[in-house]
């Protein structure tokens, strides 16, 4: 039988790992070394760089997301940007997600498993954020549920892993009533600010 805390402090390590060195550098030696383990240990849970790295990837992508459902639009809309912006802001996720895109130009298998989990994340969020807004009348029936992801999260990762500047309050009140006229809701009232679980 596997045992839990040697599983958890192989992802753990993984991460960090990842984190120093990149998708290119990283080694099975290396990670046992910093869990603390044997590379058997690796070895039994996951059989290949490729796997560990994918597998850890997508579970830490399908991290928990708060309910999105505020009672609007948009203050479901401030508080979905409040979570992605704080995970993208995290020390571990701005360094290995822009070295994963890149990794995945190279690499047919990584792309194609960074593509399925993301798009399907992606369409899980913004599909429940979508059908909310339309049963309550705020969105026209054909919102596009994909759109509004891309509304949301494209602008925050060009400002946190490209341009590298500093998200406001000011700027995510704006980006929020960008977003929300973008898929077709009329101009509404300020949100008041929602504070995601856990902080």
């Amino acid at each position: 039988m596997l045992r839990d805390d040697i599983t958890t402090a192989i992802r753990r390590a993984l991460m960090q790992e990842l984190a120093a060195v990149g998708y290119g550098r990283l080694s099975i030696e290396a990670v046992a070394r910093r869990a603390g383990v044997s590379k058997t240990a690796i070895y039994r849970r996951w059989s290949s760089k490729p796997d560990l790295v994918l597998e850890i990837v997508a579970a830490a992508a399908q991290g928990k997301v708060p309910a999105l459902d505020t009672g609007s639009l948009r203050g479901d809309l401030a508080l979905l940007l409040q979570v992605v912006s704080r995970a993208l802001r995290h020390p571990l996720a701005s360094q290995i997600i822009p070295d994963l895109l890149a990794e995945a130009a190279r690499n047919p298998t990584i792309d194609k498993t960074l593509q399925q989990v993301l798009r399907a994340r992606q369409q899980e969020i913004g599909g429940q954020l979508v059908r909310r807004a339309v049963q309550r009348g705020e969105l026209p029936a054909d919102a596009d549920p994909e759109v509004a992801v891309d509304l949301i999260v494209g602008p925050l990762y060009w400002r946190l892993a490209v341009a590298r500047t500093a998200l406001t309050d000011s700027y995510l009140d704006n980006l929020v009533e960008a977003v929300a006229v973008g898929l077709g809701a009329k101009s509404g009232v300020p949100h008041q600010r929602e504070t995601a679980v856990g902080t």
